[in-house]
Formats: C-alpha cells, structure tokens, sequence
C-alpha cells in the first residue's frame, strides 16, 4: 500500500511539476531578450569617440617609442656595418650603448603598454556600468524577467532582441 501512494504521489508531484513548467514556458518567451554587447562596440559612435580619445592621449608616448625603436635599428645597423673596422674600446662602448638602449626601450614600452591597458580598463568598466544600467532599465521597462548576451544564444527570434533599442539609448548620453 506504501509503495502504490507513494508511486501516486510522485505521478502527481511529476503531473504538477510539468504543468507548472507547461506554464512558465510559455511566460518565458515573453520575458527573455537578448542583446549584442558585441555589436555595440562594434557600431557605437560613442565607442569610437573614446577608442580616438584613448588614441590621442597616447599618441605621444606611442610616436617616442617609434622613434627610440628605430634610433635603436640605426645604432645596431652601424655597429654591424662598422664594427670590423671600430677599435675594440668603440666596439664595447656602442654595445652597452645598444644594449642600455635595449633595455630603455623595452622598459619604456611595457610601462606604456600596461599604462594604455589600465586606461582600456577604466574606460570600458565604465562602459559596461552604463550598458548594465541601460539594459537594466529596459528589462524593467517591458517586464523581462532575463537579458541574455546574444553571443551566449544560439538561436532568438528578432522580437527579443533589444540591442538596437540599448544602442539608442547609450548613444544618447
């Protein structure tokens, strides 16, 4: 007798469970939407003030590692041209000179390079923190209950998409 109840109730807590799902499911199609945070990027006019922005305040540093770099190529093509023919005391004296340069050089672009990182850094945190607001104000807006990124999704109707309408909205301020 134990066994039949117990069969029953797990035939009725399964019914339940997958009418309850039955349910849902067709509430979930209305209260998920995808974005393309990808796109955005991609296409964002914003973006691409910031990207010109972040490149006009490196270019400075970015045009002296150039130059350094190619004054380095210039002083290790002449020793090659020219060290059969140098006294050894000139042949010494530029190879430290080459190699402090090296090591100037290398020193120099690790700063700017880990420098330009945590400016990237900064400035897309705080992208992300609009988006994340924007998106959030949407999702609340029209009721969706989950904003998944579309890179994340295989397949979404167009319907659920609201990137152009998160877009709009980040473009504006």
């Amino acid at each position: 007798m134990k066994k039949v109840l117990a069969i029953v109730s797990s035939i009725l807590l399964m019914s339940g469970v997958q009418a309850y799902a039955a349910d849902k499911s067709s509430d979930t199609q209305s209260v998920i939407a995808i974005v393309n945070v990808q796109q955005i990027f991609q296409q964002s006019p914003k973006i691409a003030d910031l990207n010109k922005k972040l490149q006009d305040e490196f270019k400075g540093r970015q045009e002296k590692l150039i130059v350094a770099q190619k004054s380095l190529q210039d002083e290790m093509d002449q020793f090659k041209k020219e060290s059969t023919t140098m006294s050894q005391k000139d042949k010494d004296s530029l190879q430290k000179k080459i190699t402090d340069d090296q090591t100037s050089l290398s020193k120099d672009a690790t700063e700017f390079q880990q420098d330009l990182s945590k400016e990237q850094n900064k400035i897309m945190k705080g992208v992300l923190a609009q988006l994340n607001t924007i998106i959030s104000g949407i999702a609340k807006k029209h009721s969706y209950s989950l904003v998944l990124d579309a890179q994340a999704v295989v397949y979404a109707a167009d319907s659920v998409d609201i990137t152009k309408e998160v877009a709009s909205e980040f473009n504006k301020k």
